[in-house]
């Protein structure tokens, strides 16, 4: 059998990976580690800090993240008094030493918060958390309702690197349709103050695949966000998901169209970026090759190997052995119940982990091979080995031997790499979920929706 016939038997788009194990493969943790014992002996001098704000003005249709609609009053003060009573926890577990070579504000949509509560975000982060958030990579998410000029004053006196705009069409009726009431003129002008704020990395994301979007239409979003010179582009395909809105309209295609509109779509994308001065760093994310960006993680941070503390309802933490976070949903009423359980906990209450899945060396094996291969640049092998005694093709043989038959490696990949090919890059979400354990798929089959 050809590549070419290997290749159209496997659907392209089945879950996009960009953590594992996911956390629907978490559990409760019965025994409730205390956090100062998981960090006790833990690498504490590249750490990634991440805060989540579990608040949007509207909820898209494709949207199954952590997050709720607005948010009643007083709600935010009180999601940012726990805030700050999980910060002191933290830290006070964490111990001396601890340093932060990166930071991110995610959500939901943390440009909901109003000028002076991010303030306050950035002051937790930096007083109650220590990181020098001028001294290391910032990145923001917002939405371009949201983007004030004084917020946006806010974000890039306090050290914002980069901003990351949800825009994902630029055409009023595709946005329409992916249930994102938003006009393009409003996009443009939140563009014109981000540009005019100064923060130096300007992330635009797409999205690909909306009903009704064709070729033509693709290419107008492409190029009225190529019009604003960003440094970062994303593009992501459309996924319907359980309990989203999206998820509960008829499929106007078969699987097999449809899966066959966004893969012509990425295609399409991927080389009109190309074409015009942008490299691509993984399936995903496309970066202008004429503005040196600040890396996301920071130039001594490897997300393979380095440890990550959340704050917030929705983050997750990592440590070598351990991802934990909160319970997870992405029904509104169990988010607002889940939210509300978290700003009621006492201090103590957050020195905790609760809801987590152990990694072991299994898992980190798969990991590291996933978080190093899904990016354009591919896997360091004598790195691998140099952690875990052995390359991954021994841990991974008939895997990698699969992928390689699919034409989804690359044969001309540098000596000590491993590197997708473009077409391996295409099936990212394909790729990716083969790589899940046996136990993390049970794990995730299991899980209830809620």
């Amino acid at each position: 059998m050809n590549t070419a016939t290997i290749t159209t038997t496997v659907r392209p788009y089945q879950s996009y990976v960009y953590a594992y194990p996911h956390k629907t493969a978490y559990d409760e943790l019965p025994d409730r580690p205390a956090l100062r014992g998981l960090w006790a002996d833990e690498p504490k001098d590249a750490l990634s800090l991440y805060l989540h704000i579990p608040f949007c003005e509207v909820r898209c249709g494709f949207c199954n993240l952590f997050t709720r609609i607005g948010a009643p009053d007083g709600l935010t003060t009180a999601y940012l008094d726990a805030l700050e009573r999980q910060a002191d926890a933290v830290s006070d577990a964490l111990g001396d030493g601890a340093r932060f070579a990166a930071a991110a504000f995610g959500g939901g949509t943390p440009t909901f918060l109003e000028a002076v509560e991010l303030e306050r975000l950035c002051d937790i982060a930096e007083k109650r958390m220590g990181a020098d958030l001028a001294a290391v990579p910032l990145s923001v998410e917002a939405s371009p309702a949201t983007a004030t000029a004084e917020r946006l004053a806010v974000l890039a006196a306090r050290g914002t690197t980069r901003l990351s705009l949800g825009v994902q069409s630029f055409v009023d009726a595709e946005a329409r349709s992916a249930v994102r009431p938003q006009r393009r003129a409003d996009v443009e002008a939140a563009l014109a103050r981000i540009r005019e704020a100064g923060i130096p990395v300007l992330n635009i994301d797409l999205i690909y695949g909306i009903d009704g979007q064709t070729e033509r239409s693709w290419l107008r979003s492409l190029d009225a966000a190529l019009a604003w010179h960003p440094e970062e582009l994303y593009l992501y395909p459309l996924y319907v998901r359980p309990l989203t809105g999206l998820g509960r309209k008829e499929a106007a295609e078969t699987d097999q169209e449809w899966d066959e509109r966004r893969l012509r779509l990425y295609r399409l994308g991927r080389d009109h970026l190309l074409a015009r001065g942008y490299e691509q760093v993984s399936m995903r994310m496309f970066r202008r090759t004429d503005t040196p960006a600040p890396a996301s993680g920071g130039e001594d941070h490897a997300c393979q190997t380095d440890g990550m503390i959340g704050l917030g309802c929705g983050a997750r933490s990592y440590t070598s052995g351990l991802h934990y976070s909160f319970d997870y949903a992405v029904d509104m009423r169990e988010i607002r119940g889940i939210i509300d359980d978290y700003v009621s906990r006492p201090e103590a209450d957050f020195g905790h982990a609760e809801h987590g899945r152990v990694i072991t060396g299994d898992e980190a094996r798969r990991r590291h091979l996933l978080q190093s291969v899904l990016q354009a640049d591919g896997l360091d092998v004598a790195a691998y080995r140099a952690r875990f005694a052995a390359d991954p093709a021994e841990d991974f043989p008939e895997e990698l031997a699969r992928f390689a038959a699919r034409g989804w490696l690359d044969p001309a990949a540098p000596h000590g790499w491993l590197r997708l090919s473009p077409e391996g890059l295409a099936h990212s979400d394909a790729l990716g979920p083969e790589l899940f354990s046996p136990a993390v798929r049970a794990a995730m089959a299991a899980y209830e929706a809620k």
